[in-house]
């Protein structure tokens, strides 16, 4: 079985290129990936069977040989870091439900700020 290593993959549109070690390229297509998997990292190792396929080989039945460690939960915070942020995110969260009570949405780029403090944390929490 060859081996090689994810070159790039795109989840939406559901197909990437596995480069060999014999320096060659293979076609990936979301229907080979591993059951449950729907996204592989860029530089994963990977064990494939190859089929010809209309626009040349094509990866077939591949199987993760060693995940890539993600870089996001190298860098995590520390969950008594993680409460506390949670913790002034629902006092803002709070405020702004007051607002919205009274009939108004948060000020100016108080909005903006909010949305952006949810993605982080959810970014975060989801690492």
């Amino acid at each position: 079985m060859p081996t090689g290593k994810v070159k790039w993959y795109d989840a939406e549109k559901g197909f990437g290129f596995i480069a060999t070690d014999d320096g060659s390229e293979v076609f990936l297509h979301a229907s080979a990936l591993p059951v449950g998997t729907t996204v592989i990292k860029p530089g994963a190792k990977v064990d494939f069977g190859v089929a010809d396929g209309k626009r040349g080989p094509s990866a077939l039945a591949v199987q993760l040989i060693d995940p890539q460690p993600s870089v996001v939960k190298a860098k995590r915070k520390a969950p008594a870091e993680m409460a506390t942020i949670v913790e002034d995110l629902i006092k803002v969260l709070d405020r702004a439900g007051d607002s919205l009570k009274r009939g108004r949405y948060p000020e100016g780029a108080a909005g903006a700020s909010i949305a952006k403090m949810l993605r982080a944390v959810a970014d975060d929490l989801d690492a």
